[in-house]
C-alpha cells in the first residue's frame, strides 16, 4: 500500500477525531484481515472506525424506532423448489406476531402511507379522480381483459425488483415486532439448512461446470488445499459476477456473526441465557480451522457493507425531500425518527471511500443489459429460496435481509430515476414502499451490528491469549 494511501486514510480518520480509536482497533483478529479490500479503494481498518462510532449508535436507535421495528412478512408461503420439510419445533424457531391493537395506526393503515398525511389525502383523491375517468372505459373491457392488465401492471412493477416481494394484502401476512423477535442462534441446522445455503451458492453464483468444489463456504473442502484454487476461478469471473458471489458469501457471514454473537450458552433453571460463543466463532471464521478462508469471508463483509452503504449514499435526494416523511400517525415520533435518519445519511455522505458501482454493466450496450438482467433473476431466485428455510425465525430475518439487499441494489441501478425526482409530486419517478425502506434500513443495521460484533470477538480473543 502505497505512502500517499497511507496518508490519505490517516487524514480521513484524523479528521474524524478517531486515529487514537483507529491504532487501539489494531489488534485484528486476523492478521490478514487489515488493508485494502478487492474490487474497491477502501481498507478495512477506515470502514471499522466508521461504523463503529458513527454508524452502528445510529443506526441502533433508529431501527429501535416504531417505524422501522414493524415489518410484515408471510412466513407460510410453500417452498417452491423441494417438498417442504415441516417448520422447525424448537422453541426459539418460533415467531411471535405483533397483535393488531399493538401496531402503530399509521403503519397497519396501509403501505401506502409513504408521506405526510396531507400528501396521503392528495394522492387518495387523485387516485379517485382517475377511477372516476377511466370508470366508463373499464366497464367495457372483458374480465379476461382486466386480468390481463393486472398481470403486465405486476410484470411492470416487478422490473426494478431484485427479490420475490410477499403480498402484503394476503391473509396470511403478518406484522412482525423485530426487537421482540431478534436474529440469534435457535437450534436450526442440520441437512434443511444445508439444502438452503448450497442451494443459493451452487444454483445461482455462476459456479463453472469445471468447478467441483462446493462454493458453500462453510462445506468441507476436498484435499488439503487452502482454497486458492477455489479463487482461482472467482478471480476469472466479470467483475459483476465476482461481485455478486461476494455480496452472498458477505450476507451469510454477516448472519453467522449474529448467531455467534447472540448464542444460547444456557438454559438452566427455566430461562435461556444469550451471549457470544467464542468456539463457535473460531470454527467459522479462525484461520486454522478454516484453512484460511476465514478472512476472505469476513473481508466478503465488509465488501457487502460498502455496496449498501453505496446504497443509502445515492438515496438521500429521496429521503431529503419533504414530502417524504416516515408515517406511524404520531407527528412527534415521526419528526424525530426523520431526523435521525437524515442524519444518519449526513455521515454516510461525509464517508470519503465509497464503492464505485459505475464499473459494473459498463461494456456494450446489449451485453450489459443481458448481464444485468441475469444478475437480477439470480437474486430473485435467491430470495424465493428463502421460503424454504424450515425456523420461522431464521427465515423472517432471510427474507428481511434479503429484501433489503434487493433494495439497495434497486437503488444502485435507478440513479438516473432518483436525480430527476420533482420535489412535490409523490406519486411520479424513483419510489420506495414502506416494506423496502424497513428492510434497507434494518439489513444495513444486521451488517453495522456485524462489524461491531467483530470487535468483541477481538477483545475476547485478547482475553484468552
Amino acid at each position: 500500500m502505497g505512502w500517499r494511501f497511507q496518508l490519505k486514510r490517516s487524514r480521513m480518520l484524523w479528521d474524524l477525531g478517531l486515529l487514537l480509536p483507529a491504532l487501539v482497533f489494531g489488534g485484528l483478529l486476523h492478521p490478514e484481515l487489515t488493508g485494502e479490500l478487492d474490487d474497491c479503494f477502501c481498507d478495512v481498518e477506515s470502514i471499522d472506525v466508521f461504523n463503529n462510532f458513527k454508524v452502528f449508535p445510529r443506526i441502533k436507535k433508529l431501527t429501535e424506532k416504531d417505524y422501522f421495528r414493524y415489518y410484515r412478512v408471510n412466513l407460510k408461503r410453500p417452498c417452491p423448489f423441494w417438498p417442504d420439510d415441516g417448520h422447525c419445533s424448537i422453541k426459539d424457531c418460533h415467531v411471535e406476531p405483533c397483535p393488531e391493537s399493538k401496531i402503530p395506526v399509521g403503519i397497519k393503515s396501509g403501505n401506502y402511507n409513504k408521506y405526510s398525511q396531507v400528501a396521503n389525502l392528495m394522492a387518495d383523491m387523485t387516485e379517485c379522480e382517475q377511477a372516476n375517468e377511466l370508470g366508463a372505459i373499464n366497464s367495457t373491457l372483458s374480465n379476461q381483459s382486466k386480468e390481463a392488465f393486472a398481470d403486465w401492471a405486476r410484470h411492470d412493477d416487478a422490473q426494478d425488483h431484485f427479490c420475490e416481494l410477499d403480498d402484503e394484502t394476503s391473509p396470511d401476512a403478518e406484522y412482525v415486532d423485530l426487537l421482540l423477535n431478534p436474529e440469534r442462534y435457535t437450534g436450526y441446522k442440520g441437512p434443511p439448512a444445508w439444502r438452503v445455503w448450497n442451494s443459493i451458492y451452487e444454483e445461482n453464483c455462476f459456479k463453472p461446470r469445471s468447478v467441483y468444489r462446493p462454493l458453500n463456504p462453510l462445506a468441507p473442502s476436498r484435499g488439503d488445499d487452502n482454497g486458492e484454487g477455489f479463487y482461482k476461478w472467482l478471480e476469472g469471473l466479470c467483475l459483476e459476477k465476482r461481485v455478486f458471489y461476494r455480496l452472498i458469501s458477505g450476507l451469510h457471514s454477516s448472519i453467522n456473526i449474529h448467531l455467534c454473537g447472540d448464542h444460547l450458552l444456557d438454559e438452566g433453571w427455566g430461562r435461556s441465557v444469550w451471549g457470544p460463543d467464542l468456539q463457535e466463532f473460531r470454527r467459522r471464521f479462525d484461520m486454522g480451522e478454516t484453512k484460511g478462508e476465514g478472512t476472505r469471508r469476513l473481508k466478503n463483509l465488509y465488501f457487502l457493507f460498502l455496496i449498501e452503504l453505496r446504497a443509502l449514499y445515492k438515496v438521500v435526494p429521496y429521503f431529503e425531500r419533504a414530502i417524504v416523511g416516515l408515517y406511524t400517525g404520531n407527528s412527534r415520533e415521526d419528526r424525530a425518527t426523520k431526523e435521525l435518519l437524515l442524519e444518519l445519511l449526513s455521515e454516510i455522505k461525509a464517508f470519503p471511500m465509497h464503492f464505485d458501482e459505475k464499473s459494473m454493466f459498463a461494456g456494450h450496450k446489449m451485453e450489459a443489459k443481458t448481464l444485468k438482467e441475469e444478475f437480477r433473476l439470480h437474486f430473485k431466485n435467491i430470495s424465493r429460496i428463502m421460503d424454504c428455510v424450515g425456523c420461522s425465525k431464521c427465515r423472517l430475518w432471510g427474507k428481511l435481509q434479503i429484501q433489503g439487499l434487493g433494495t439497495a441494489l434497486k437503488i444502485l441501478f435507478s440513479e438516473k430515476e432518483i436525480q430527476k425526482l420533482p420535489e412535490h409530486s409523490p406519486s411520479k419517478g424513483f419510489q420506495l414502499t414502506r416494506q423496502e425502506i424497513v428492510a434497507l434500513i434494518n439489513a444495513f443495521g444486521r451488517l453495522s451490528t456485524s462489524i461491531h460484533q467483530l470487535h468483541n470477538f477481538r477483545l475476547l480473543l485478547e482475553e484468552k491469549r
